[in-house]
């Protein structure tokens, strides 16, 4: 056999060993699958936890579920798994593991909390006023639920105070768009949106805003009648605020000041 033949020979047989080595390589990489006792794998997750190791106690916990989906074990992993994710920021996940548990586990003595943790997941990613609030009407969608559902939970509290927080920046986004078309002086498209704010959002630290720009939009259209009664609203519910002694002054040509002020007002000029 000559020496060229003997190469064709040789290249094909290197290049198969070639291959399987790298198959060989490739599986090496590959962990190999151990299954665990269940209080074995739990308490590593619970141990990952306390070393702040969220995202791998998350995959720790959904081994659980995945080893041992008929044990006792397997439901509190679930809420757990969920936990290490909204820990770790991977909120996507969280909230998906936390719609899975409160679609299978309706009735579990933890479907308060989860109603509660997936509140949370939305409130977290609350954005400023500036952008898309579709996370804080999610956010408050799911506080509400907990308010609602679980009233007399230790989670109601809490979610009812973020529930006024959302409220706000829901309000605060209506008012930034309301300002933007006031300055645009489309002042039709801006009355409507600080209409909603005093409608809609009572309680929010933005309604004497809401309520002195509506005046001030009336006015710059005409409808002084309507500005009068908008000011006396305002007037009325927030007597000693900035926005009314504004409103005020727009509407009469004169400033008017709180008592506490005037008073100090006075005491000044009694020093001179």
């Amino acid at each position: 056999m000559s020496m060229s033949d003997r190469i064709r020979i040789l290249v094909p047989a290197v290049a198969v060993c070639a291959a399987l080595s790298a198959c060989s390589l490739f599986e090496d990489e590959k962990p190999a699958y151990v299954e665990k006792p269940v209080d074995e794998l739990y308490n590593r997750g619970v141990d990952q936890m306390g070393g702040n190791k969220f995202a791998d106690a998350a995959l720790t916990f959904e081994e659980v579920e995945r080893q041992h989906p008929y044990s006792v074990w397997a439901t509190k992993a679930q809420i757990m798994a969920a936990y290490g994710y909204y820990k770790s920021n991977n909120y996507d996940e969280a909230i998906a593991a936390l719609d899975r548990f409160i679609q299978l586990h309706p009735t579990h003595q933890d479907v308060g909390y989860a109603y509660y943790l997936k509140g949370l997941t939305y409130y977290e990613q609350i954005s400023d006023v500036t952008r898309d609030q579709q996370m804080t009407r999610l956010a408050l969608e799911s506080l509400k639920e907990v308010v609602t559902r679980f009233p007399d939970s230790k989670f109601a509290r809490d979610a009812k105070f973020k529930m006024e927080l959302t409220y706000d920046h829901l309000a605060g986004k209506e008012m930034e768009i309301g300002r933007y078309y006031h300055n645009q002086h489309q002042y039709l498209a801006a009355i409507n949106r600080f209409r909603t704010v005093v409608d809609n959002y009572q309680t929010t630290t933005h309604v004497p805003e809401a309520l002195h720009r509506l005046t001030e939009a009336y006015l710059a259209l005409g409808l002084k009648d309507e500005a009068r009664k908008t000011a006396s609203v305002l007037g009325h519910n927030f007597p000693g605020s900035e926005w009314y002694m504004d409103s005020y002054e727009m509407l009469t040509g004169e400033q008017v000041r709180p008592k506490e002020e005037e008073k100090a007002w006075y005491d000044k000029l009694k020093i001179w």
